[in-house]
């Protein structure tokens, strides 16, 4: 058998925060929900079962919470944000995939919500 990569994913991350273009969207905030992969550039973990080898999940989180903590006008630069860090912190990552969600918006909807993609290869 030969492995050939593996993604690392953290799903329903549920946080809230204080972003968006209009400034009742900053001071009152909203709920957000984060989906994100890492596709790996190495294996070694697989083998070595070491949590060395790899990239905890829970530090990714602790980057991605402390990202949303920092307001912007716009959630493409949030991800943006939450990818260099994540770059810049493990090496062995190869490329990003984030989805970030404001869980109703305020557009009049009902339980709707309103979605960024942003894709980034290292």
């Amino acid at each position: 058998m030969q492995i050939t990569g593996y993604t690392i994913e953290l799903r329903d991350i549920h946080l809230y925060a204080r972003h968006g273009a209009m400034k009742q969207e900053q001071s009152v905030g909203a709920w957000f929900t984060t989906d994100i992969t890492l596709k790996m550039s190495n294996t070694d973990c697989i083998a070595s079962d070491e949590i060395n080898d790899t990239v905890s999940y829970a530090d990714v989180y602790e980057i991605i919470k402390k990202e949303m903590h920092t307001p912007s006008k716009l959630l493409e630069n949030v991800c943006g944000r939450i990818i260099n860090a994540l770059f810049a912190k493990f090496s062995t990552v190869a490329s990003i995939d984030i989805t970030l969600s404001k869980d109703t918006p305020p557009m009049g909807g009902d339980r709707m919500s309103a979605a960024v993609t942003v894709k980034a290869d290292r």
